[in-house]
């Protein structure tokens, strides 16, 4: 059980209902999903392009001569890169940067890969750098500093806009956010 607590997002009693899960599954059912774990850490690589997971290096993304190799859209996760070809809006490329700014857990620019972004603008062909960091304290820290390390190269720098969710109830939202869906609203055509 103890193995299972150290997955993201499982607690102590997550923890506790996925061992009885897995005490009472099919013996069958267990190896399948052992099985399936150990082939995702050997079969998932990190593009060494975009730094997203992927079957193979570069990802078929960053392969794709269709995709806007100028748009570059800066993610703080694959999970987050997921969320956007999702929406199917965005026709360029990305870089992962591997997670946000945050002093507190010790995660600095050095462990994050901005460092790799600056290369990748320096070499040259990106118009712009879409900041898509989370809306949090430590994706917008992360957006600014990324911001002030590329104002010097030219290129067009955005941020992706912030507000209200589609079918959200304004008593429910939070002040920031409401405060955010005002500041970036749009005049309608």
């Amino acid at each position: 059980m103890a193995g299972l607590r150290r997955l993201p997002g499982i607690g102590e009693k997550s923890a506790t209902r996925l061992a009885f899960f897995l005490l009472s599954a099919p013996e069958a059912l267990v190896h399948e999903l052992a099985d399936a774990i150990v082939r995702v850490k050997k079969e998932i690589v990190l593009c060494e392009e975009c730094f997203d997971l992927a079957p193979a290096s570069p990802c078929s993304i960053c392969s794709d001569p269709a995709r806007d190799a100028a748009l570059l859209c800066v993610v703080e996760e694959p999970a987050d890169l997921e969320a956007i070809e999702r929406s199917r809006r965005f026709a360029g490329r990305y870089h992962v940067l591997g997670g946000a700014l945050s002093p507190i857990d010790g995660i600095g620019p050095q462990e994050l890969r901005i460092a790799a972004l600056e290369a990748r603008v320096q070499r040259g062909g990106v118009r712009e750098v879409v900041l898509a960091t989370n809306p949090t304290a430590e994706g917008d820290a992360t957006a600014h500093l990324i911001a002030e390390r590329l104002r010097q190269t030219g290129i067009r720098m955005t941020r992706i806009a912030c507000g209200m969710p589609l079918g959200g109830d304004l008593e429910y939202a939070d002040h920031v956010t409401v405060g955010r869906s005002l500041d970036n609203r749009r005049v309608l055509e």
